[in-house]
């Protein structure tokens, strides 16, 4: 019988090289599984003073654990089926708050990534969907445990209250006086477009509580990019917009586009080609720092920049979002360029181009009154999304919660779940006596929120 077993015709061999296969698969299902998951794309990190911002670009979204140790104080981060991917062993973790990183794989699937911290931190994380040309994305915030013991006013009257400031948004029209900027087809001044605009996005701001607009120009003059700069900084500005209409040789573009400063070239041709054409206008000479030396200069420059850049791609991409929804975009993604007029080392700056003014429909559009309203409204709803959780300490809005706009499609519980709170939250905050929500419907997301 076993002889006879080990001289069966080929059926019997066939079926024998399927067993074997069945067998290879279940060893090799649990490898297959873990290499199903998530993968790290790249990791960002921005020091905020008292807070730590590392953002996890992945692959897929992935369940993750957060908590924090003491003796030494230390961040614990557990993501479910994940893969470093070689993303951080070159990571440079350091901070205000972080002394350095370390990573391994805790168990098959599970990627744990500690950070060793300088002081006590409170972390907070969250997951963000893909939008605006970003995938998913697992946040974490480290915040100092002593942060808001150490906000104190510099001199204070016995009982009296510390008053919180307004948010300054410096709305910048982009060219004026002698610089008309595009020309459309029909006769139509950028410079005349973008002023208009901007002063109805300053009439929005004015009318919230703990914002507050200033332009850079308020008439049709000339102003350097230079000067541009200098007075965002005089004003305090917490926010820059240079607000613009693109033009292109095709007439046929069309569409949307918000620019952050990029330090290591254009994402895209058009990008270079407009930072070009935006920068001829004239030439920055950069950040002064005339006490520093040469090298101690560009280190603070490129840090402070660092950090702003990530912060102003953060406020892009709410803005973009927003845009998308009332007309076309040129891209979904957030571009990158060499703007001088962005290049403020400590204010996060974006540049918005409204649309294409050299397209004849766009044109038409942007010429009217409720077209340029609609642009400002869409500038605001971005303003108030990157605001929710940008506010310091101080200001008006820090603490106050934030609102939310109902999109078609939306439910309590989807939004409850992108804001990682409770239904019941939101029901509290807003009055709500049922689940039924409509379309436009503004609802206060409260201060628990952990975006």
């Amino acid at each position: 019988m076993i002889l006879r077993a080990f001289s069966f015709d080929g059926n019997v061999r066939r079926r024998g090289r399927c067993t074997l296969l069945v067998l290879l698969a279940l060893l090799i299902l649990p490898c297959a599984s873990i290499a199903a998951g998530s993968k790290i794309k790249d990791v960002r990190i921005a020091d905020r003073g008292d807070s730590t911002r590392v953002v996890f670009d992945l692959t897929s979204p992935a369940k993750h654990r957060v908590f924090a140790l003491d003796s030494p104080p230390r961040v614990v981060v557990d993501i479910e089926r994940c893969d470093a991917n070689g993303k951080l062993g070159s990571l440079r973790a350091s901070s205000t708050l972080l002394k350095s990183m370390r990573y391994a794989q805790k168990s098959p699937g599970t990627l744990r990534v500690v950070f060793d911290t300088k002081t006590a931190v409170t972390p907070k994380s969250w997951l963000l969907r893909p939008a605006a040309g970003k995938g998913h994305r697992l946040v974490l915030d480290l915040v100092s445990a002593g942060a808001k013991q150490r906000v104190k006013p510099v001199l204070a009257m016995p009982g009296a209250p510390l008053r919180k400031r307004d948010v300054i948004i410096a709305i910048d029209a982009g060219h004026g006086g002698k610089d008309p900027g595009a020309i459309g087809r029909g006769g139509t001044y950028e410079k005349t477009i973008v002023l208009s605009i901007a002063k109805r996005l300053k009439k929005l701001l004015d009318k919230e509580k703990g914002m507050r607009g200033m332009l850079t120009r308020d008439r049709d003059r000339y102003m350097p990019l230079r000067t541009r700069i200098r007075t965002a900084s005089r004003m305090n500005a917490d926010i820059f917009i240079s607000i613009h209409a693109d033009a292109a040789v095709n007439r046929n573009a069309r569409g949307s586009s918000v620019y952050v400063l990029s330090k290591n070239g254009a994402t895209s041709e058009a990008a270079r080609i407009l930072a070009q054409r935006e920068n001829a206008v004239d030439t920055i000479g950069g950040v002064s720092l005339e006490d520093k030396d040469a090298v101690l200069k560009s280190v603070l420059v490129d840090l402070s920049q660092t950090a702003t850049i990530d912060a102003s791609i953060d406020l892009a991409e709410d803005i973009l979002s927003e845009l998308g929804l009332i007309g076309n975009v040129l891209r979904d993604r957030v571009e990158q360029a060499g703007f001088a007029v962005l290049k403020s080392p400590d204010i996060p700056s974006v540049l918005v181009e409204t649309a294409f003014i050299s397209n004849p429909q766009e044109e038409r559009r942007l010429k009217t009154g409720a077209h340029q309203q609609k642009l400002a409204q869409a500038i605001l709803r971005g303003l108030r999304r990157y605001l929710k959780d940008h506010t310091q300490n101080g200001m008006l809005l820090a603490g106050n919660g934030s609102r939310h706009v109902i999109r078609r499609g939306e439910t309590l519980s989807t939004i409850a779940n992108y804001y990682q709170i409770s239904i019941g939250e939101i029901r509290r905050a807003n009055a709500l006596n049922s689940d039924v929500i409509r379309v436009g419907q503004v609802l206060v997301i409260p201060t628990s929120a952990g975006t």
